[in-house]
């Protein structure tokens, strides 16, 4: 029989002038993995910052295990068993995995004097790190980590708690499939356990395989909820967004043109070897392979954040040396890089200062920024990623996670680079805007660009890309055509040790 844990009725919250979360009733059952699924502004992170006593509700009612409750800080949600992974880690970066991990669990020498019995914690995080399926050195520090490494760590940390219900937002944005079928074997031993879990995910596909129910939201309201035996993707789609998606992956076939870059024996970040490939223009090639395998390198190497220990880079055939992000920009090369957050949004300038902020030469003279072109140069790449606001002039940070990123996409795409690399530029980000990514990705290669494409997701490299590089470790397993690029080729290359 089930047995409710936690039953929403009548939650209203207004957020804006423009938005609010109306009329939301909404139930979770122990042991259920409860799907919340929406496109980006939706109000799925709004209505799970009121469970967590982020936000205070304006109406309704919360009643935990049969009883009202009044969560209104998150301490108190904390107290009830309410913990959130949010869709950007939330740790301390200058301490390690394990103290991360046992920050509220600590083993003690002396429990009366707070000694910290650190061989013992040590151990024991190594051991569920092990027992988890990633092999994660405990003691390195979380600012070394890759998001997708941060990700593992607060689930770790989520494992050990006494939570009873945990929010995962986007959980395995940053994972390939892989990973994210190791990481559903980890929610299934937590709901075995008895706790209960709200899923946001724009993932449609994993949903299928992890999830009890599906809650739908559009524009604040609960749209619809049913048993996820009893839907498909296509009408989880059309239920979101009111539209029907047939081509996901709207792929165009064009003839290339010459060289634009060439990497040459490539060797850097003491983990890059031999690295070589080029790009045409017109050509949209795919890099993947499983967490860690060099993807982020490799793009940073080439943008001039990490240093190269030796190789060459030309472009248009020309030896260039990029020393520097700089360089990269003079030479027509453009990052978009996977942790927007840290690398690339400024969150508290205005939406209209970050998207002009690399192609200010467009819209100065003389040094001075000419406002008015800057709005209308900025207006209109708003208008092509359809990057929801109330305006320009609002502060990055006040955006949805989605629309943040189609921001960044905006900053580089607007700064008329020739060349473009994307690291998971659809991290986080809803079926109908990846869509709109995609339609942006085939303009720009219309009009010439090359395209370096980096991604977890199998199903967007092969449904996108005209050739696909598998990294294995730092090292190039194999390039597939489009033609013979699979799921069950890429998993092969990326995860063979010879």
């Amino acid at each position: 029989m089930n047995q409710t844990i936690l039953k929403l009725e009548g939650v209203n919250k207004r957020l804006s002038e423009f938005f609010a979360l109306k009329n939301i009733n909404l139930d979770l059952q122990k042991g259920e993995v409860h799907a919340i699924l929406g496109e980006n502004g939706a109000g799925k992170s709004s209505l799970m910052n009121i469970l967590c006593g982020y936000y205070s509700m304006d109406s309704g009612s919360v009643h935990f295990n049969g009883n009202d409750v009044n969560i209104n800080s998150p301490i108190s949600a904390k107290k009830l068993g309410i913990t959130m992974l949010h869709q950007d880690p939330v740790l301390f970066e200058h301490f390690t995995i394990a103290e991360n991990i046992f920050i509220d669990n600590k083993p003690y020498l002396s429990e009366r004097l707070k000694i910290v019995n650190f061989t013992k914690m040590f151990s024991m995080c190594q051991e569920l790190l092990n027992n988890l399926g990633f092999s994660i050195n405990c003691r390195t520090l979380v600012r070394y980590l890759s998001p997708a490494e941060k990700r593992i760590t607060e689930i770790a940390k989520a494992y050990i708690s006494n939570a009873k219900i945990i929010i995962m937002d986007e959980p395995t944005s940053a994972f390939s499939e892989y990973e994210s079928s190791i990481f559903f074997d980890i929610i299934r031993k937590l709901t075995k356990s008895g706790i209960s879990i709200f899923y946001i995910s724009h993932k449609i596909e994993e949903i299928k395989h992890i999830c009890d129910r599906v809650s739908v939201m559009r524009n604040g309201e609960i749209i619809s909820t049913k048993y996820v035996d009893d839907v498909d993707v296509n009408n989880i789609i059309y239920t979101m967004s009111g539209l029907d998606y047939k081509n996901r992956y709207p792929k165009i076939d064009l003839i290339f043109g010459n060289e634009l870059l060439k990497i040459s024996h490539l060797y850097s970040s003491k983990f890059l070897k031999d690295i070589s490939f080029s790009v045409r223009k017109k050509e949209i090639i795919g890099i993947t392979g499983l967490i860690g395998a060099g993807g982020t390198d490799l793009a940073k190497s080439i943008f001039g954040i990490e240093k190269i220990e030796s190789g060459k880079i030309y472009v248009d055939k020309k030896l260039v040396k990029i020393n520097a992000p700089w360089d990269a920009i003079k030479h027509g090369i453009g990052l978009v890089p996977e942790d927007r957050t840290a690398d690339s949004i400024f969150s508290y300038l205005q939406v209209i200062k970050n998207i002009s902020s690399s192609s200010l030469t467009r819209v100065s003279s003389r040094m001075i920024i000419n406002t008015k072109d800057e709005r209308d140069l900025v207006s209109s790449y708003v208008g092509k990623l359809n990057i929801q606001m109330s305006s320009m002039y609002d502060k990055a940070a006040y955006l949805s996670g989605g629309n943040q990123q189609k921001m960044v996409l905006a900053k580089w795409i607007m700064s008329k680079s020739k060349i473009f690399i994307f690291d998971e530029p659809t991290k986080g980000i809803d079926i109908a805007s990846k869509v709109d990514v995609y339609n942006v990705i085939n303009e720009l290669v219309r009009k010439g660009a090359a395209i370096i494409l980096i991604s977890s997701d199998f199903d967007e490299i092969i449904g996108m890309c005209d050739r696909t590089i598998v990294l294995n470790n730092g090292i190039i397993k194999g390039i597939l055509s489009h033609k013979e690029c699979t799921k069950e080729k890429i998993l092969y290359l990326a995860t063979s040790e010879n």
